[in-house]
């Protein structure tokens, strides 16, 4: 077998030889080199036989750390072998040059015997390297000529006749080692590709082996050899499945041991050096099936016959197809026969007809039924001139419509039998084709159904009597009761023999006049069904409603035959629906109409009042406080004193009256026909009004507590339709809030003046939101002094200049923004254009200190978000944070006291200021006062204003700089308008004012240019 071997793991071979003998080499190079500077440390200076010591050592020590790194890195590449190969042979070039160079520096001039060790050194070290470097002849040659071509340079020099002697003899002792170590490298590397070679081909050996162990060992055939003593040797799996017994268990198996050895005239045949055949029923195989089996010679190298090898098939399947064919053949003729039979003594009657009408085939049993010998049909035109005319017409109709249509034909026909009668058969008809799909005839069955179709008929009486669980009962077509179920006696009460042979009139209510039923009948005479809804009696007197079915059941002759009636019981069908109206109508707490039954209620009140010309009044009543319950006790007890409020108001209003809850607390009364005349009217609703709030004021018991509630009444007057649902709300709810505004607990009319005001202020509001896109807002700017006269700051405050309603007080428009939420988009716009205007002072020297105070509305510092808008509006307008001083109102520290001063903690940490404005008009806790972080307070300009005249006013103010001066706060006084008000402020303590007398508030314009001055 001839192997390709690859030239890099050749070399690789060869360099790994050559680096594992070279360590070794190089230590005793190492230690020779000592030893030969120790010889000649007498004869020869020490400076030269240290200098060369040192530098051949180190030399040697760089080749051997070099070997090592190759030897740990090994590698196969061509490249990098041949590389490393090329530095190796530089350090063998280097260290035969060191050596050589010892002839001329490790020479002594007059020392023989030093000379001659020298000589004998060198020599035995060239011979050494031959054995070293023999992987690599160029290596071994480059050591060899490097150390011994100066060695007889040397003795040439010296010229004498011992050295010309010793040169020659050195130089032919070069020949020798140069022959010698061509041969021992040429013998190296031919070992070296032989062993490589050989695991080549054992490496390819064994490729081989397995792919015939697969071959065989996968084969869908049994294979087994056997020797000359019919012992099998060998056997592949397959064959160990047709024996059934384990691979391990065949092998060495003797076949003369076999159960069956009807295989061992083909096995001697095979070993005589003939083809050995065997096919037959097999019983030592699993499932004594049958087997093929060839058998040849096996023969050794010199054609000996030395066992034989077989391969063994199953053909078990194929012998039973061939026998079942056989005996499939051997059938036909019975089978035909017996099929014959068959369709003779079918219950159906069967024919087969030719495209020209002719019969090919009719069964005995057509035959028999007719009465017509089978002899005839054949003999007939067409077999439906056997039959009579109105039949026969019929039949050749159904074969026409069986040829065109290409599918199964259907039909039902009457035909004369034997017996004198006339039966109903069940006719199928199916066209015939050839093998060219071409239409060839038709194949007809015919089924009697004469008695199905009558049990049929009573089938479906009895299913739609009985195959429902609700009531049911059956009438014949005069209206009599046949038969009723079990659920009919369930429902009526009624057992089946109380009512057989009855009319069901018995079940009537009475709620029903005869037009009801005589409808009734129509439809089911029109439509063969009718159902609806019926008032029935029980037979206990009950009367219950029910969900009632009525289907005519129609004979052959579509004739009614029955009427079947199926009911249910609906009662709880009716309470459901009452209790989904209520829950549509009714609040599910108090029971009380809501909404949309109360503008029903409300409609019909309107149209009654139009047509009776009477005048009603609506009431809109709203509880006092309720909240405030619901957040102290909870919606427990909240919801526990609505339904008693719900009790009072009814037993406050008259019968007729509608009472409902809108939701929440808010209840309305509607109050019909109280008169004729307005006045009077609103007397009675007034009246029925104070007797509502007599009733709510009384004491709550709620659980094991007492709560004490009140009410706030709005009433407006109804008269016709001449206001809608939704106007009249609007004014009860208008004079509700009035209620509420007045104190509470009291009840007010609607008036047209109240209903201009908020329609001012609705236009009001619409007018603002343009506002704030149109830039109809500004800030005029008012100066705040020290007690000097210096600026210090000013405050920014909002004006709306309208286009037509001129300069908007701020007293206006901005309860209206709280209100409506405009006040946060106002707010952000207030607090950019002033932090806009202090990045603009910063450029002006009279104006760079300057504190600016802006407002800000409890809204709009409760926002979540609110210290990050700040600090984002002071970043993007690039001021200083200390210049920025918020005004606070002292209403604002009523709730949340603990959120705002979180809040105000971290505008403070950026440097912000904060001002407490209208100090001493609000109730702020001294407590939480002295927790937040302010810088000022401000003295409210009510107290400023009687200054001069109000020993009181002045206590006040005294009492606030004391205050504000034990809290470190300076103090601010606003509204100062007279220069008596200043000099009572100053000798009080407080240093800086705010007011008309220093400057009104003014354009940023008319403010600059005061500044400059």
């Amino acid at each position: 077998m001839h192997v390709k071997y690859d030239t890099s793991i050749l070399k690789s071979e060869q360099t790994r030889n050559l680096f594992a003998t070279h360590i070794p080499s190089l230590t005793a190079s190492m230690l020779l080199a000592i030893i030969l500077v120790y010889i000649q440390w007498d004869v020869v200076s020490h400076d030269v036989l240290v200098g060369w010591l040192i530098l051949l050592e180190a030399v040697q020590l760089a080749r051997m750390a070099l070997v090592v790194r190759y030897q740990r890195n090994a590698t196969v590449a061509e490249e990098v072998i041949s590389a490393r190969l090329m530095r190796f042979r530089f350090g063998v070039l280097v260290s035969g040059v060191i050596w050589g160079g010892a002839s001329f520096l490790l020479f002594p001039q007059e020392n023989l015997p030093h000379q001659m060790f020298l000589i004998f050194m060198l020599a035995g070290l060239t011979t050494a390297s031959v054995v070293s470097y023999s992987a690599d002849l160029v290596s071994a040659v480059i050591f060899a000529l490097s150390i011994v071509t100066p060695l007889i340079a040397r003795l040439l020099i010296v010229s004498d006749e011992l050295a010309m002697a010793m040169a020659i003899a050195v130089l032919l002792y070069l020949g020798f080692l140069m022959v010698s170590l061509r041969l021992i490298n040429r013998n190296l590397i031919e070992n070296i590709r032989m062993r490589h070679e050989g695991e080549l081909r054992e490496a390819a050996m064994n490729v081989s082996k397995e792919r015939y162990r697969l071959l065989l060992a996968h084969s869908p055939v049994g294979i087994f050899h056997y020797d000359l003593n019919f012992v099998i040797t060998y056997c592949n799996a397959r064959f160990a499945e047709l024996i059934g017994c384990p691979v391990a268990q065949v092998n060495g198996l003797d076949l003369y041991n076999l159960s069956d050895n009807a295989v061992l005239p083909a096995l001697t045949a095979a070993l005589a050096g003939d083809r050995g055949y065997f096919e037959g029923q097999y019983q030592a195989v699993f499932n004594d099936g049958w087997i093929a089996m060839t058998c040849a010679a096996s023969c050794d190298a010199r054609g000996n016959v030395i066992g034989g090898i077989a391969i063994v098939e199953s053909i078990h399947e194929r012998k039973m197809a061939e026998m079942a064919l056989a005996l499939s053949n051997q059938k036909h003729d019975e089978e035909r026969k017996l099929f014959q039979t068959i369709l003779d003594n079918l219950p159906l009657g069967m024919w087969m007809l030719g495209v020209d009408g002719k019969i090919k085939f009719v069964n005995e049993t057509f035959c028999n039924a007719l009465g017509i010998a089978a002899h005839d049909f054949f003999d007939a035109g067409h077999y439906s001139d056997l039959l009579p005319l109105s039949i026969a017409d019929k039949c050749k109709e159904s074969d026409r419509a069986c040829f065109m249509q290409g599918e199964p034909h259907y039909s039902t026909e009457w035909l004369p039998f034997t017996d004198g009668r006339a039966h109903l058969l069940e006719m199928t008809r199916v066209r015939l084709h050839d093998s060219a799909n071409n239409v060839t005839g038709l194949i007809g069955l015919a089924a009697d159904i004469t008695e199905r179709q009558k049990v049929e008929s009573e089938l479906r009486i009895a299913a739609a009597a009985f195959e429902a669980q609700e009531g049911m009962l059956i009438t014949d077509r005069h209206n009599v009761i046949m038969r009723v179920n079990q659920a009919f006696t369930s429902i009526t009460g009624y057992l089946a023999e109380e009512v057989l042979g009855k009319n069901p009139c018995f079940l009537a209510s009475g709620r029903h006049d005869a037009g009801f039923y005589q409808s009734m009948w129509e439809g089911l005479n029109e439509k063969g069904k009718w159902e609806g809804e019926v008032w029935n009696r029980r037979k206990d007197g009950e009367i219950y409603p029910e969900y009632l079915l009525i289907s005519a059941v129609k004979d052959i002759k579509n004739e009614v035959a029955n009427y079947v009636a199926t009911f249910r019981d609906i009662t709880a069908n009716k309470a459901a629906e009452s209790e989904i109206k209520k829950l549509a109508f009714y609040d599910p707490l108090t029971l009380l109409p809501n909404r949309r039954l109360l503008t029903d209620r409300l409609n019909h009140a309107l149209a009654s009042s139009a047509r009776n010309r009477n005048i009603g009044a609506l009431l809109f009543i709203d509880l006092d406080n309720f909240k405030t319950l619901n957040d102290t006790l909870g919606h427990d007890m909240g919801d526990a004193l609505l339904k008693q409020v719900a009790l009072r108001l009814k037993s406050c209003i008259r019968e007729d009256d509608t009472l409902a809850r809108l939701g929440g607390d808010e209840f309305v009364v509607i109050l019909e026909n109280l008169s004729e005349l307005a006045m009077d009217a609103a007397t009675k609703a007034e009246l029925i009004g104070e007797k509502i709030l007599a009733a709510l004021n009384q004491v709550y018991p709620l659980a094991s507590q007492e709560y004490h509630g009140a009410a706030s009444i709005g009433v407006t007057l109804f008269a016709g339709h001449a206001l809608s649902i939704d106007e009249l709300m609007k004014q009860a709810d208008i004079a509700m809030y009035q209620s509420k505004k007045s104190g509470r607990n009291t009840l007010r009319f609607f008036d047209l003046d109240t209903q201009k005001i908020i329609n001012e202020r609705a236009e009001l509001e619409i007018e603002l939101r343009k506002a704030v896109d149109k830039k109809q807002l500004h800030l005029h700017y008012q100066i705040q002094l020290n007690s000097v006269g210096t600026p210090l700051s000013a405050e920014a405050l909002i004006r709306w200049v309208h286009p037509v309603r001129g300069l908007i007080s701020p007293a206006h428009f901005i309860p209206l923004a709280e209100d409506t939420g405009l006040i946060l988009p106002i707010g952000q716009w207030v607090l950019d254009t002033a932090c806009a205007q202090l990045h603009s002072w910063q450029d002006e020297r009279f104006t760079q200190d300057l504190t600016l105070a802006v407002n800000v509305s409890a809204k709009q510092f409760h926002q979540k978000n609110f210290v990050a808008l700040v600090k984002e509006t002071v970043q993007r307008h690039a001021i200083n944070p200390k210049l920025l001083k918020l005004e606070l109102t002292e209403s604002m520290l009523v709730e949340n006291i603990e959120d705002i001063i979180v809040t105000m903690n971290a505008l403070r940490e950026m440097g912000i200021q904060f001002s407490l404005d209208d100090f001493g008009t609000g109730y702020s806790s001294l407590q939480y006062l002295k927790r937040l972080p302010l810088n000022q307070l401000k003295i409210d300009q009510s107290f400023v204003r009687e200054l001069s005249s109000s020993s009181s006013d002045r206590a006040i103010v005294r009492t606030i700089v004391a205050m504000a001066e034990s809290l470190n706060l300076n103090v601010i006084a606003e509204g100062v308008e007279t220069e008596e008000q200043h000099t009572l402020l100053q000798d009080i303590g407080c240093n800086y004012y705010q007011g008309y007398l220093f400057g009104k508030p003014m354009p940023i314009e008319q403010l600059d240019a005061i500044l400059a001055r």
